[in-house]
């Protein structure tokens, strides 16, 4: 019975420490890695996650992009970005739709946001207008 309690422990151990969740932002405390600026924004901030497991936080999804430009991409494990939609709601930034409008200030001045889904995205975009974005298409666009 003891033997069986500290090997569930130990496999209990071994499933945290292989968790991909970083950890909580710290708004209104926590400064943005690249930029330095207190994160308060809940619908703009963004994190990533290494391999490694270490958390780097940003006040918008532009100082992560901007970021990602002096290191390793490839050592990132995990992207989040906030869901526009549901503020405080980090979601993985791979699989976002972005928005660019000059009628959505962000942090940084580069009018960025992140939608959960495109179709979220285009309902916003019918009202503010901008132009649509992938992942892939954003980290393009960052690294011109």
């Amino acid at each position: 019975m003891k033997k069986n309690i500290i090997t569930s422990i130990f496999f209990f151990g071994i499933i945290l420490g292989c968790s991909r969740t970083p950890k909580s932002l710290e708004y209104g405390s926590e400064g943005c890695h690249y930029c330095k600026m207190t994160i308060v924004d809940k619908q703009h901030a963004s994190q990533f996650m290494t391999k490694k497991g270490r958390t780097y936080a940003f006040d918008a999804t532009e100082c992560m992009l901007n970021h990602l430009k002096e290191i390793y991409p490839e050592t990132v494990d995990l992207f989040l970005v906030n869901d526009y939609n549901d503020p405080g709601n980090m979601i993985d930034a791979t699989k976002a739709t972005f928005l660019i409008s000059r009628n959505i200030p962000s942090p940084m001045g580069e009018y960025l946001s992140a939608f959960a889904t495109e179709e979220a995205a285009k309902k916003v975009q019918v009202e503010h207008g901008g132009e649509l974005f992938s992942w892939t298409e954003i980290n393009t666009r960052f690294n011109q």
